[in-house]
């Protein structure tokens, strides 16, 4: 059996154990120094655009088009394995936009029917008629597209873990890392070029015998680069920085607008976000904010840039004023510096090593596809 241990259980660690968990000859242990769907993944928002970015080809684009096709496929085969429901909005997101802005969209609506995807237009009429609760003028339009979706991250993440273990994988929650082995040529000299190494054994706090590793994915967001082996950041040419956002969990006493049509709104990249799939919602999510660490300084939340999304969301939609403030949350996302996001690759320096982390504001969004790479880098290294 190939050995595969990963590191890290958010929504992209527990996807790539899922993924890996279906492969003959794959024995898989997923290890974290916390619960499950922590960190990034229990403060993110699981909107997944992808038809409506603006990426249309390279791999930006087709890691989102693989991660938008597995999705549909994705939630009920985990539903059916584990027997839990994933809220999984299928009706779409509208975008707003001032309604002299709609043209730029033309170019865009135009390759996206090229690729068998939709993208409509519509004018403010029609956003009034469809989205009632929406406050609308002359001047907004929207686009909307019909194939993007939303999914709670934290159950999906549960769902993940569940469907791998069903299918075999081992975790360890709540353990450190104490000690890597690596092969009899290979040394771990402070200031030395490791070269072509690789790692064999990891040695974890509360187990008694090593964990043999033919493969280490190292998929802890902001804990990567810090859990990796104790001279390989010296190596690194990039760095992977805290970006902190806010969001808002909101009850309403009925749905907004018209309750058969619950889709994803965002505008000026503020999200209302119905909740339980969209069906019947009168919880709602609003958010984020994108907030950088100043520069030698710890990075905390700003509750006035949580309130200036607030009274935006309210712009776009008066009746979230009368709402009630279940709560308030934040988290830290893991974003590239001297990478672009996601690195999905070899750690330099490591014949066994893979690096899945990165992903900034795209991780739920592309989760199924760097699950998919990942695997495939394994496979085909055999």
């Amino acid at each position: 059996m190939t050995q595969v241990v990963i590191i890290g259980c958010g929504v992209v660690g527990a996807a790539i154990a899922y993924e890996l968990s279906q492969v003959p000859g794959l024995k898989v242990a997923v290890l974290d120094r916390q619960p499950p769907a922590q960190a990034a993944t229990k403060a993110a928002l699981g909107v997944l655009m992808g038809v409506i970015s603006h990426k249309t080809k390279g791999r930006a684009w087709q890691l989102r088009q693989a991660s938008m096709q597995r999705y549909e496929t994705l939630i009920p085969e985990l539903e059916s394995l584990t027997g839990h429901r994933i809220p999984f909005n299928r009706q779409g997101i509208l975008m707003l936009c001032l309604a002299e802005d709609l043209g730029s969209w033309e170019k865009l609506v135009a390759t996206r029917a090229s690729q068998g995807l939709t993208l409509e237009v519509w004018d403010g009429a029609k956003v009034k008629s469809y989205c009632p609760q929406i406050n609308c003028n002359p001047s907004i339009g929207a686009i909307y597209s019909p194939q993007d979706r939303q999914v709670d991250p934290v159950s999906l993440t549960l769902a993940l873990v569940e469907g791998a273990k069903r299918n075999g994988v081992k975790f360890y929650f709540e353990t450190q890392i104490e000690e890597y082995n690596f092969s009899s040529d290979a040394s771990d000299v402070e200031g030395e070029s490791p070269g072509d190494r690789h790692i064999k054994q990891i040695a974890i706090s509360g187990e008694p015998s090593r964990l043999d590793v033919d493969w280490l994915v190292v998929s802890a967001g902001l804990g990567s680069l810090p859990s990796l082996p104790r001279t390989t950041a010296l190596q690194l040419k990039f760095d992977i920085i805290p970006v902190l956002g806010q969001a808002i969990h909101l009850k309403l006493d009925r749905p907004l607008g018209n309750i058969d049509f619950q889709p994803v709104i965002t505008g000026n990249d503020v999200h209302i976000i119905p909740l339980n799939g969209g069906q019947q919602a009168t919880e709602y999510w609003v958010g984020a904010t994108v907030e950088f660490p100043a520069i030698g300084r710890e990075i905390e939340a700003a509750p006035a840039l949580l309130d200036e999304v607030m009274q935006q969301a309210i712009a776009f939609c008066p009746d979230l004023a009368t709402a009630n403030i279940i709560k308030a949350w934040s988290g830290l996302r893991p974003r590239p510096e001297g990478r672009s996001a996601p690195i999905i690759d070899y750690l330099p320096g490591f014949s066994n090593i893979l690096l899945a982390t990165g992903h900034y504001r795209n991780g739920v969004l592309l989760a199924p596809a760097t699950a998919q790479a990942i695997r495939k880098m394994i496979l085909s290294s055999g």
